[in-house]
């Protein structure tokens, strides 16, 4: 079933009793050639170019829970490719080339609106910075403007520029940034998957995974033992504790990054906006809402919810940003689980036991990376060696020295 605006309109003049289910709910097969474990956006997203792009049609995803119900239904759903350092820039504008063409990909309605990213700065050094990040942006092609104070203010007049213990002085804006509806992403994936032949498998939680002679050989699962080629773990917050099972300790820590919604407010948040002096980031949904988010809970937990201290933080760096927030009613928030790396920068790489391949350490930049980690993990899942953007992450980086510190706060996943 494809959708189309004709279909839209024949459906509707059937009173909608046309509509299928957007994916199969299919049994698992004893075997696949290549198994996903983590049903997330990345998961999805690789199974997808594994069938698409590679040709590979025997893939399973296996999904614990239900789809959606992870980091890619709990997050500010920003999109962007404003990176410095050259391990990222270059990935992470192959990201924003795919958001820019997916509905179109997917036949599916994502929700992409690049309506731009504004990062603000309240210092001369850190305008110095951001005039490096945004030369950077520039060789790889993602664009991008250095705004002085009266272009910021005329973009977005209701920030706290008169009374500021930190005044804005700038910021660094890349229109081609924005927001993509994270459900809208998920099922989008799950969707065009399905209809290339991957079976995705719900409330299928992995126990174990078959070892012998160094290599995997499948997975035990709450569905049964299924075999499998080649097994890729793309699990976020809970990378350490799946991968213990195949007795693996990683150099990644899991936090929670909480996120909160406002009541619907007419239209006022024009873009994504960051708050250069404190960890506040704000956009406004199509529903109104404001949606935002900040620090990430300094200890180590696996719980999708935060604590309050972290509450106060986010809101108070709101109120120092636009203090007209303070209006505004809180309606929800929530807790994703972020697998923290100790450089602030994902892994994409073949591990040491045959056949077995990891997905993690997105820290926060997980959702905007949803295409481009798909792909180049499909890629490393179908040729074994590392996509050329994504040839920086791998697993051995901190053992050799290799660090992409992109935040420079060393190796502290509670800073990043």
């Amino acid at each position: 079933m494809r959708f189309s605006g004709m279909r839209l309109l024949r459906e509707a003049l059937r009173g909608h009793t046309g509509w299928g289910p957007m994916w199969r709910d299919p049994d698992p097969d004893p075997a696949y050639d290549i198994v996903i474990v983590g049903g997330g956006g990345h998961g999805l997203a690789t199974a997808f170019y594994l069938a698409s792009v590679y040709g590979q049609r025997r893939v399973a995803v296996l999904e614990k829970g239900w789809l959606g119900g992870g980091n890619i239904g709990r997050n500010t759903t920003i999109i962007r490719s404003n990176y410095l350092l050259p391990g990222n820039q270059p990935f992470y504008e192959f990201s924003m080339k795919l958001w820019e063409g997916l509905e179109q990909t997917l036949n599916f309605n994502a929700m992409v609106s690049q309506r731009g990213v504004l990062n603000l700065f309240h210092t001369d050094a850190q305008r110095d910075a951001y005039r490096r990040r945004g030369n950077a942006m520039h060789l790889t092609g993602a664009g991008g403007r250095l705004l002085d104070r009266d272009a910021v203010r005329a973009m977005a007049p209701f920030l706290n520029f008169d009374a500021a213990r930190f005044p804005i002085k700038g910021g660094l804006w890349q229109p081609r940034g924005g927001t993509a509806r994270h459900d809208g992403v998920a099922w989008g994936y799950a969707r065009a998957a399905d209809r290339l032949g991957v079976d995705i498998i719900q409330n299928c939680a992995v126990t174990g995974f078959r070892i012998e002679g160094g290599a995997v050989r499948g997975v035990d699962t709450t569905r049964g033992y299924i075999a499998a080629g080649k097994v890729g773990v793309a699990v976020a917050g809970n990378t350490s504790r799946v991968m213990a099972l195949a007795g693996m300790r990683l150099p990644i820590e899991s936090h929670v990054l909480q996120a909160f919604v406002t009541e619907g407010l007419k239209p006022v948040i024009p873009g994504v906006i960051t708050f250069g002096a404190g960890h506040f980031y704000v956009s406004q949904s199509d529903k109104g809402g404001l949606v935002f988010g900040g620090d990430i809970d300094g200890y180590n937990s696996y719980a999708q919810r935060g604590n309050l201290p972290v509450v106060e933080d986010v809101i108070e760096g709101g109120m120092a940003l636009m203090p007209m927030i303070g209006r505004a009613r809180l309606l929800r928030s929530w807790g994703g689980v972020m697998d923290m790396s100790m450089d602030g920068s994902p892994i994409i790489d073949r591990t040491d036991v045959g056949g077995l391949y990891l997905n993690a350490g997105w820290c926060y930049g997980g959702f905007k990376a949803t295409p481009a980690s798909g792909h180049a993990f499909a890629h490393l899942l179908a040729t074994g060696d590392p996509h050329p953007t994504a040839a920086a992450y791998r697993l051995d980086r901190f053992a050799r020295g290799h660090v992409i510190d992109e935040k420079g706060v060393g190796a502290q996943p509670n800073l990043h």
